[in-house]
């Protein structure tokens, strides 16, 4: 009979140690979600205003590229051979020169518009708003796991004993949160 209790006593402190470890991953699973949402919106907060600037300048610099082949294709058009040759010379190597930065512009960017570049933009601003949302949704089921271990028997009790409690809320998006990015904000 004593080694009846022994073996009972030793499959109750095995189940305690199996509920024990469950409770204490739980809770360190939670504390890894709030931390991915952390890590996630660190990466808005630094690639989205990066990526509004990237896509502001590079409209800024498609625009000035062709301001400058206007100005160089005007200059070079007031210029004979015959008035000032070195001056009709020099004003065609430049414009032939932005011409040719333009063109390498044209072949590694087939589509050169600005709308493709806001596009692609945008394209980064939703993949990262997915993978915050996908960092919330691995969070709140954490927390529902944790919540469950903490408030069902008999893995409550061990909970209560070890002062472990499901005191996270579930991430709920408030009201600002709802509201679009303006991309204007980084246009100024």
């Amino acid at each position: 009979m004593s080694w009846g209790l022994w073996i009972g006593g030793g499959l109750i402190v095995i189940a305690l140690y199996i509920i024990y470890v469950g409770l204490i991953t739980k809770k360190n699973k939670v504390n890894e979600a709030q931390s991915g949402i952390d890590v996630q919106l660190k990466k808005r907060y630094d690639l989205i205003p990066n990526l509004l600037t990237m896509a502001a300048k590079f409209m800024a610099h498609e625009s000035q590229l062709m301001e400058e082949i206007t100005k160089l294709r005007s200059a070079a058009m007031e210029n004979s051979f015959k008035d000032n040759p070195a001056e009709k010379i020099k004003n065609e190597h430049l414009l032939e020169n932005k011409l040719k930065e333009f063109n390498l512009s044209v072949e590694n960017y087939p589509d050169l518009k600005s709308n493709q570049t806001m596009l692609q933009a945008m394209q980064s601003m939703n993949d990262v708003e997915e993978h915050i949302a996908a960092s919330r949704r691995f969070y709140n089921s954490a927390v529902n796991d944790l919540k469950n271990a903490v408030e069902i028997f008999p893995s409550s009790m061990i909970a209560g004993m070890l002062g472990i409690k499901a005191d996270m809320p579930y991430f709920e998006a408030e009201e600002a949160a709802k509201k679009d990015i303006k991309s204007s904000d980084y246009f100024k």
